[in-house]
């Protein structure tokens, strides 16, 4: 009973010195964590995890023992899967497990809004800095476990223009260097197509292969109308693009000239296969199938008037 009464007294007395010293450390690390030379280091840890030549940090301010947050982190001319990245209103937690593994580990990252320009790019070795004797002991790089940010833009160029998934819900999520895109609601806006509304899309671009593991939208008029992608594109030495479209009801005139529109209707629906050395449209090669249910097509027909102008009917 004495022995059980001098462990009880040891663990009291350890509860006791952890809860001064936590006390004790909770300004000292508040000021830490809010200093400029804090925010200097994560702005050069979080550019050098995502493959940024360096960015942004507005001031830090702790929100909790493990939890602090930023209005804004900016970033430009990344040398991967991110081109760009401007995101508002962030708030982290900290994981001091991911020390362990040598690496600022930040979970449950949440962004109140933002835009992240994503794009294909070609590996090249990057230079590895002198280090000191004592990197051994430091954390190597910031590891995002989970981000998400709602509203998002997640864009890209595609001939010339700026195309994407906007006002969408993303989450992004690692895969060993690279990241896992996930993205639901918003509208898809791209050059040579109508816009549609995105239910659900899965991407993942690495350094040899972006892949499309889903695409589901659906034509902003129509309700009952939808349109699935999945395929893969090469990002490394090989270039080539295999994908495969399918589409079920779709309101054929918000695919024409505008000014067919006014004559011509009916759902369509059909299957596209899309292979090609490279992306561009000119050196591929495509199989497809159509079908129109409730097609219409209304010609006009021109008559004069009383005045001996010309009137368009149909």
């Amino acid at each position: 009973m004495r022995r059980k009464g001098w462990v009880v007294a040891a663990v009291a007395a350890l509860l006791i010195l952890g809860a001064i010293g936590i006390a004790w450390l909770n300004p000292q690390l508040s000021h830490y964590i809010e200093s400029d030379r804090f925010r200097a280091e994560l702005e050069k840890e979080t550019a050098k995890g995502l493959h940024f030549p360096d960015g942004h940090y507005a001031p830090i301010h702790r929100k909790g023992f493990l939890t602090a947050a930023s209005d804004r982190f900016q970033a430009d001319s990344g040398r991967k899967a991110l081109r760009a990245i401007d995101a508002q209103g962030i708030t982290a937690r900290f994981n001091p497990w991911g020390a362990f593994f040598r690496r600022w580990q930040l979970d449950d990252v949440h962004i109140d809004s933002g835009e992240v320009e994503i794009q294909t790019y070609t590996p090249i070795p990057e230079p590895s800095p002198a280090k000191p004797w004592f990197h051994v002991f430091l954390p190597r790089r910031v590891y995002l476990k989970r981000v998400e940010a709602n509203p998002a833009d997640v864009t890209w160029r595609f001939r010339g223009e700026k195309g994407g998934f906007f006002g969408t819900r993303l989450a992004i999520t690692p895969h060993g260097r690279d990241f896992n895109y996930q993205a639901s609601g918003g509208t898809l806006k791209m050059a040579l197509i109508p816009n549609l509304q995105l239910r659900d899309t899965h991407l993942l671009i690495t350094r040899k292969l972006l892949t499309l593991y889903n695409l589901d939208l659906r034509p902003g008029g129509d309700a009952s109308g939808s349109i699935h992608a999945a395929g893969t594109a090469g990002t490394g030495g090989d270039r080539s693009v295999d994908f495969t479209f399918s589409f079920e009801r779709v309101p054929i005139e918000e695919w024409l000239p505008k000014q067919w529109r006014e004559h011509v209707s009916g759902k369509a629906s059909g299957k596209i296969l899309w292979r090609g050395k490279n992306s561009k449209l000119e050196s591929s090669t495509g199989k497809a199938t159509l079908r129109v249910d409730g097609g219409l097509f209304l010609r006009p027909s021109v008559e004069l008037s009383e005045s001996g102008n010309q009137k368009h009917r149909n």
